[in-house]
């Protein structure tokens, strides 16, 4: 009988620290896919390096109360699969967003951003913005545009000078 209480202090513990290491986590119910839908989806999510797993709602509960993160135990009813990333915030959001588009079985419940519980509108306006690489991309293009229009500039006025000498 101690044995089950351990295993499950253990769970509670591993799910914890999984809420606590994880820079975004996704809630989900997957009533309704079909295996080969999970496992499309699973390896979907496991390319990107998330973790996706299924646990008891009860040990679920108690490790978000562990890991001091309040108003999830009222997403955690029926059947859940928990979505953890431990490096970029938005790829969790982003592919179960598209997987939810194309199968209509796959409800996105909630998530969880630095310790606070998002809802699922702001799950989707997260899965909508641009990737790590796209948002570098961008700031880069911003810094460049002030040189490349110096530059430019220059070549305009050396060329308008060439044209008065000549």
């Amino acid at each position: 009988m101690s044995s089950v209480i351990e295993q499950k202090k253990q769970a509670v513990e591993e799910i914890a620290s999984k809420f606590k290491n994880s820079a975004s986590t996704v809630v989900v119910d997957y009533r309704g896919l079909t295996v080969g839908q999970v496992t499309e989806l699973r390896k979907q999510l496991r390319e990107a390096g998330i973790e996706f797993k299924v646990f008891k709602n009860t040990l679920t509960r108690r490790a978000a109360e562990t890991a001091e993160i309040s108003g999830l135990n009222d997403f955690l009813t029926g059947p859940n699969a928990i979505a953890f990333s431990n490096e970029d915030v938005v790829a969790p959001a982003k592919i179960l967003n598209d997987f939810a588009k194309k199968h209509e079985a796959l409800e996105i419940k909630a998530g969880v951003l630095e310790g606070n519980v998002v809802t699922v509108e702001e799950v989707k306006a997260l899965a909508e913005l641009p990737s790590r690489d796209g948002l570098l991309s961008m700031l880069l293009s911003v810094l460049q545009a002030p040189m490349r229009n110096f530059a430019l500039a220059t070549k305009a006025v050396a060329e308008q000078k060439e044209e008065q000498g000549a």
